[in-house]
Order: C-alpha cells, then structure tokens, then sequence
C-alpha cells in the first residue's frame, strides 16, 4: 500500500512545482507605453528614437531572454485633457511602465494615476524641477532637470556680471517653475530677475509683439527666453522687427533654442540669420563609438525618408530610456496584474474601473529603475536621490553667421570651460573665477565685447527725474514757476556729472511737490522705490532709513544736523588777557619762573659775574632773568632788552636753559591762539551749549518741513512731538529764534549745515551752537542695483578731483572767503594744566638733575678743600672747639665756600699743588 500511496504525492508534488514555475516566467510579451505630441520638435524625434531603441532591445539576444517589448505609443496633441485620457487607455493595456510625457503640465497630471496603480513614469523632456517632489514617488527624469539648467544659466549670466534679467516664459508649469529656479539661482549670485513677462501657452504673434515692447520699455537689456520648442522662431524674428537685437542687448535662451535647431534640417537653416548672436544651452552628451554610429544611422533614415526631423539631446534621452526600462524589466522575475478593491468598490457607474488594474511588482520595477547603471547614447545612465539622471551639464552654443558654435561647457562642478567636462573628470571640483573660461562670443550687435546689458533711457523712454519743488531754500533746486524749468545747485551737479557718463542718458525733470511748502522727502524717495521715479536729483540726505530702498550714489555735498541759536559779539573785557589760562596753569606757570630763576642763580652765581653783587641786586637780578626768558628767542632782533642783557655761561644752566626755552616756546604759542580765539570768536546769548543740553531742556526746537531732522529728533533722541515746531522758510527761522520760547517762537532750531550757512549768510546775530552732531551727506537716488548709480558716482569723484564741485557752489552761494563761511562756534575751554603736565615734568626732572650734579661737584670740591685746611691747621685749635661749633662752622664755611667764585677756588687748588706749606686762608685772602 505504501508505494501506491507515495506515487500520486509524487505525481502531485511535480505538477504543482512545474505550474509554479509556469506561473514565474516572465510573459511572452511587455508592453510599455509612450504618451507624447508627436507633431511637436520633441516628439517627432523622440518618437523615431524610441522606435529604433525597441528594434534594437527585442534584436538583443542577452536582454529581455527572449520575451518581446512591445512599444504602444499615444498622442496626446499638447493638452493636458487628452493626457489623462490616453494615460488610461494605456493601462487598459497593462503596461509596465510609461515613458514620457513631454509636457510637465500633463506630468503633474498623470504622476497621480501612475501613483495609484504603481506604474513608473520615466519622462525623458518633462524638465519641471517640481516633479521631483516625494508626491510623486513613481515619476523618474531621464533628463537633466530644469533646476540644474537654471543654475547653468545663473552662473553664465555671473560670469558677465550682469546684475539684471529680464524673464520671457511660457506660463505654464514648464514655464513657471523653471523662471522660479532662475530666480532662486540669480538671487545666489547677487543678480535678479527685474521682470517677468509670461506669454500664454498658446501665444500668437501678437502676443509676442506687445510682450516684446514692454520689455523694450523696460530698463536691462538681457532677456532669457524660456518657452517650447518653437521651429518658426518668432521670438527672435519679431525682436529683430523691433529693432531689440542691437549691440547693446543680450538674448539668451534655455535649451528649447538648441533642440530647435538641432531638429532643424541642415538644408532649411536660413531661419538662423535671425538668431545672430543670440547664447543657448544644449544639454552636454560625451561623444563615443555608440553615439557616433547612431547619429550615423539617423542620417541613413533621414536619407531614406524614415524620419523627417533631425536628431537633437531630447531624441538621444528617449533612445536611452527604452534601454533603462527594459534593464529592469530583464531583472523582474515575474509580471503581475491584480484588480484594486478600492476601483471595485467604486465600480457602481459604466467607467469600466475594472479594467484598470495595479501592477504588482510596480514598486520593485521603480526600484530597479533607480539602481540603473549603464552607458548609453548620452553617456552613464543612473539616477540620483531625487530621481533625476546625474546630467553631464550643458554646451554653450553660440549663433553667428548662420552657424551654431560651441563655444564652451559648464558642468556642475566645475562651472565653465572650453573642454568637455568628461576630459576634466580627474580635477577637483573648483569653481575659482580664474579657471573659468569660455571661447570668444559674437553678440547680437555683431561685436565680440561684452554688451552693457542694459539701456537706462531712451528716446521714447527718457529717465524720469524727480525733484523736489522747494518754497525755500530754493538756490538748491526747485521749479521756476514761470518757465518751468528745473535748475539750482543739485541740479547742476547731476548734469555736469550726466556729461561724464560715457552713453547718451535722455532724461525728463518732473517736479514733486506743490511749490508752496517743501515735499516729503522720505515719501520722494520711496517714490524711486516703486518705480514712479528712477532717480531723485536734489538736496537728499543719506540716511539709514532711505539706504533699505534704495541705492544712492556718491555724496556730492557733505553735511549733517546742527543747531541754531541766537548769539551776541561781547565788549572786550579788561581782564581777557588772563582767560587763556586756568588759575591751576597761571599757579604753576608763575611757580615754574621763580624755580627757574633760582635754579639758574645758584648754577651761574660761582662762575659768572653777571649774577653776583649785593644781595638786593642778586635778588633782582635772579628774578628778572626768569621773567626775560620769554623774550629770549627775540634778543638778538631789534625787539631786544638791554637792561636784562644777562646769559647763562655754566654747561647746566644752558642745559637747563634749552628745557624751559622749548616749554615756553609751547605756552606762549598756546596762549596766543587761546586768546585769538576768545577775542573773535562769537558768544552765546543762550545756556543751550549743544545737543546734549538742548533735549535736556523743555524749551520747544524748530526744523524745516520736509527734512529727515523731524524723524531723527524723535525716533533716535527720543524728543517729544509736542516740543517740535515746523518751520517752512528762512524769514520763519529768523521770527521763531527773534521770539525766544517765552513768546511763541523756538529756543533752537536742528537742521543741515548747508541750509543754516545759507540762512546765516544774511542773518549775523545767529549762530551755530556745538558741534556738528551726526555725519551724512547729499547724493541722488536710484532704484536697487541701477548701473547708472555707479556711473554717477564715478562722474562725481571726479568732479570733485577736477574742482568743479567747488565752482558750482560758488556760482551758487558765496566763495571760500565769505564771512558767513564760519566753523562751529565750539565752547571755549581754557588751557588746563593737564594738557603741559608732561612738559613741566621734563622740565623739572631736567631742572632737578642739573641741581644734583652742581651739588655733586660743589660739595666735592668743599670736601677736598675742607681736607687741605685741615692738614694745615694746628691739633690745639681743632680740639679746643665743640662739636655744635664744629659743625656751624662747617656750615657757614660751606655756604661761604659756595659764596667764592669757582675760579678763586681753583686758583687756591693750583697754588697749593704747586707750594704746599702755602696757607689756604692767606692764599683766599690774596
């Protein structure tokens, strides 16, 4: 029984392990699905390379092992519409992955049904770098992403240094997200696009004309053109109507313009006269054996007819995307189809839902998807972390003469180069600006240098000048009422500077304001902000606040917050002589002259006779040649004394003459400009002795209409609203300070120096009070990062170096020697003693030093004469004295010793060198 038994377990066991592998097998046929225009520049490329990508894999014996990869290709003719139809149609034929579409509007659509019934999506043109996005797990580019070609374009337009764009954009998904990436990047680079002008998705010529005379009205003079694929040109060809493609303009345009003309046949290229000039990128394929006979075999089927387009970048990725599906179809084990509850569920209406069908092993084929890894006609195929193909960057192309020139190659590491990036794989990625490099281009006006990139005016749009129309103060700028013209000092700045730019600037003057009270500034500026003005010409502080909108050029004038207050010219006073000086200074001065005095009596008293005599004569003597000291230096000019005609003949009291000759030679200088000053200058007839003790005061503060003053007087010193008074013109100024705070009027008024020099120029009996308490400056005002601000300024330093600045101030207001041309009115200090103190140090250490060493020496030779009289004396008489007597003796003998005159002393020391048993006393008396 037991053999019977084991057979059919046997029988059973190999039927079930021959269905199931039966049931692993991969089916004799794949289907795939490709869902694209085919009338369109990608499309009719794509459409011929996929089809020779399929022959090629199914003709492949070490692929696929014998199971054929069927091709079911749709046309969705551009709409979004007939892309979500057509998507079901092919998974009515469960397909295992759908290639395409070329369109990322109906990308976005289809992501979401390729999702759900886990069918890959590998598109080969749809380059919205969105996409990438984890909402779409199932989506896969196998082309570079616009985000990557936006940044290639950033850095292209870095290079040139080009700080403004101007966008042109299809306004759809493509369109938008890719312009959004150019501005992320530029904004990388300190550039910015300044206008975006969207064209709709279906543009006619119409649109593109008004389109492209907007952005001829519009300042920059560099336009990226990014749209589809366009094989009549329209863009280019109505910009040359309009006359847009000069040499001061640059075209340049995303990759659509090289699978354009790429597609273009070689026969049918006298489109490109219109393209002269223009940049483009194409997207970078590395030449190889592969790619070289393929192109050669597409020539062979343009030849025979087989295709009607030629071959461009979009093609070569279509090729290479058959190849990748089919690599990880050839590793799927098993392919599966199973109907979703959740369409069954639904399956109440006549949709059919239930021939659509989830894709069982979708996962694992987008898995094995991500993990390609092969060479193919576009070089290594494999994709990154955001299911992006790792690109190989771009060529620069360059239209001129009717021939397209590669004139370099950008990759993302290495940034530009005139090799391709594939000979550079072995350098380190280095993006320094001076291994950036790219062959020579010819621009759109036929020259090979740079183009300025930009046109800041022109006929039909001159530059809009605001300024402000002044009531007062109108030598600085304001509207003649009568003509209308414009003029004063600001005025003629700007102009004169205008002159120096080195292109023709067409301008207009528009005033702003009423004439009748001064405008706001702070509201002229932001004016420039908004692009109602381009630049503001007038008297405009440089201030934080206005800096945030705008850009100002070089200041022209300089200036800052003063205050204004009455003063009065004082009598002189009897006793101003001493106001030089601190009572501290004059104490020690006096002190220093007597020292001085008895200091040189004791050096000169032994050795000249200029100081000896009667006491009462010594006495006078030393204190009158201290006092003559300060008319040393004049002694030998007809300004002499000859009653005080003595000098110094000792080594120390010359030196210590020189010490205090150089300290007086200090004081007297500094005491003659002390009181030079206090004599001229203007005194105040007001306790407010600067800002400080201003806003510590309540009394009310005066300023002009219009200026920043009001704003910083309260923002920044915190003064109240209610102790600010408006004032509109100089007569105001003049009634309000006349007032006083007790009748009306103001204690002070705070404004810029240039207006209060003008107002004092005719109004003597005010003044400036303290110093000059902020730092700023007048310049014109332009809108961010205009060009013709770094124009102007250039054109105002030099100005300013050639002395035409200085001119035109005095053609409008007075010249250098005005009397009215004063320094601030600075409280008078005077002299203290700690501004000498280090030269009275010196002098007293000096002073000092030369007493020791005269003491030194004296106290020697009294030693040594001391001894000599002690030798000769007889024993009785020296012990017969005390020691108290003794030592008065020694004392008088010492100052009586100092009293003799050196010369004596050394005749004494002489004699008794010569005759030793000479008596020193008979030798003194002798």
């Amino acid at each position: 029984m037991k053999p019977l038994v084991v057979v059919p377990v046997f029988i059973f066991m190999t039927w079930v392990g021959f269905s199931g592998s039966v049931f692993c097998q991969r089916p004799s046929v794949v289907n795939i699905g490709a869902i694209f225009t085919f009338d369109s520049v990608i499309g009719r490329a794509a459409k011929a390379a996929m089809e020779a990508a399929v022959s090629d894999v199914n003709a492949d014996q070490g692929i696929l092992n014998g199971t054929e990869l069927r091709l079911i290709m749709k046309d969705v003719k551009c709409s979004v519409f007939m892309g979500s139809i057509e998507v079901f149609n092919l998974m009515e034929k469960e397909v295992v992955a759908i290639i395409g579409p070329q369109s990322s509007s109906i990308a976005h659509m289809i992501s979401e049904i390729a999702n759900g019934l886990k069918v890959p999506l590998i598109s080969y043109a749809a380059t919205d770098p969105t996409l990438s996005a984890k909402q779409f797990p199932y989506f896969l580019r196998s082309t570079q992403s616009e985000s990557s070609l936006m940044t290639a374009m950033a850095d292209f337009i870095d290079f040139y240094e080009w700080k403004q764009v101007i966008a042109i954009y299809v306004d759809d998904d493509y369109g938008r997200n890719g312009i959004s990436a150019l501005d992320n990047a530029l904004e990388r680079k300190i550039s910015r696009l300044s206008h975006k002008l969207p064209l709709p998705v279906q543009f006619d010529q119409n649109d593109i004309t008004v389109l492209l005379k907007q952005a001829k009205s519009l300042g920059s003079r560099v336009y990226v053109v990014h749209v589809n694929p366009d094989p009549r040109l329209r863009i280019f060809t109505l910009a040359q109507e309009l006359q847009m493609m000069n040499s001061n303009s640059v075209w340049l345009a995303t990759d659509w313009l090289s699978a354009t003309l790429d597609s273009i046949s070689p026969m049918n290229q006298t489109s490109l006269h219109n393209l002269q000039g223009v940049v483009g990128l194409r997207q970078h394929t590395p030449e190889s054996i592969h790619k070289k006979a393929f192109l050669s075999r597409w020539s062979t089927m343009q030849q025979r007819g087989l295709v009607s387009t030629g071959l461009n970048t979009y093609g070569l990725y279509a090729y290479d995307t058959v190849w990748a599906v089919a690599h990880s179809i050839d590793k799927l084990g098993s392919v599966t189809f199973s109907v979703s509850d959740k369409l069954i569920d639904r399956n109440e209406s006549d949709m059919q839902l239930e021939k659509l069908k989830v894709f069982d092993e979708g996962n694992l084929l987008r898995k094995k998807l991500l993990e390609t890894n092969f060479t193919g006609l576009t070089g290594q195929v494999r994709f990154d972390h955001d299911r992006n193909i790792v690109g190989s960057g771009y060529d620069v192309i360059n239209i001129d003469k009717m021939k397209i020139h590669t004139v370099g190659y950008w990759s993302n590491g290495l940034g530009f180069s005139v090799l391709p990036p594939e000979t550079l794989k072995g350098k380190k990625n280095n993006k320094s600006e001076l291994d950036q490099k790219l062959q020579d281009i010819t621009w759109t006006g036929g020259k090979t240098e740079k183009p300025r990139g930009w046109e800041i005016a022109s006929d039909e749009r001159p530059l809009r000048i605001g300024v402000p129309n002044r009531s007062s103060f109108v030598e600085f700028v304001t509207e003649d009422h009568n003509s209308h013209k414009v003029h004063g000092y600001c005025v003629d700045i700007f102009l004169e500077a205008l002159k120096l730019v080195s292109y023709d600037t067409p301008y207009r003057f528009e005033p702003f304001g009423d004439g009748r009270s001064n405008p706001s500034y702070d509201e002229l500026v932001r004016m420039v902000a908004n692009d109602v003005f381009d630049v503001v010409v007038g008297d405009v502080a440089i201030v934080t606040n206005r800096t945030k909108i705008v850009d100002f050029s070089q200041p022209y004038a300089s200036t800052g917050l003063v205050i204004v207050a009455p003063i009065s010219n004082p009598t002189s006073s009897a006793w101003v002589f001493v106001k030089p000086f601190t009572v501290e200074l004059w104490c020690v001065t006096a002190a220093a002259f007597v020292m001085i005095g008895v200091v040189i009596w004791v050096l000169e008293h032994r050795v000249n006779d200029d100081f000896r005599g009667p006491p009462r004569r010594q006495l006078i003597t030393m204190f009158m040649f201290s006092f003559s000291t300060l008319f040393k230096t004049n002694r030998k000019k007809a300004f002499a004394f000859t009653v005080f005609k003595e000098d110094t003949v000792s080594s120390l009291g010359r030196f210590v003459m020189v010490v205090w000759l150089f300290l007086l030679m200090v004081i007297t200088s500094s005491y003659t400009a002390s009181l030079s000053s206090i004599l001229t200058v203007q005194q105040l007839s007001t306790p407010i002795t600067g800002i400080d003790s201003l806003i510590a005061t309540n009394l009310p503060i005066g300023y002009q209409v219009g200026s920043f003053a009001y704003s910083y007087l309260m923002d920044n010193l915190r003064v109240s609203r209610s102790r600010l008074i408006s004032l509109g013109s100089p007569e105001e100024y003049e009634k309000a300070l006349r007032q006083g705070p007790s009748n009306g009027g103001v204690a002070a008024i705070v404004d810029e120096l240039p207006y209060v020099e003008l107002f004092l120029a005719t109004n003597p009996d005010f003044g400036i009070i303290g110093q000059q308490f902020t730092r700023s400056g007048w310049g014109f005002a332009f809108q961010r990062d205009s060009p013709l601000a770094v124009d102007i300024s250039t054109a105002v330093l030099k100005l300013s170096e050639d002395g035409k600045l200085q001119r035109i101030s005095e053609y409008w207001f007075c010249k250098p020697e005005c009397p009215w041309k004063t320094t601030p009115y600075t409280e008078a200090h005077q002299l203290r003693f700690i501004s000498f103190w280090g030269l009275y140090l010196l002098c007293g250490t000096v002073t000092l030093v030369a007493l020791l060493v005269f003491m030194y020496r004296t106290v020697r030779q009294f030693v040594r004469y001391k001894r000599r009289q002690m030798i000769q004396s007889l024993p009785s008489s020296s012990s017969s004295s005390t020691t108290t007597t003794r030592c008065s003796n020694v004392i008088y003998n010492f100052f009586d010793f100092i009293d003799e005159k050196e010369e004596a002393i050394k005749k004494i020391f002489a004699l008794h060198s010569e005759n030793p048993q000479i008596n020193v006393n008979s030798a003194r008396s002798t």
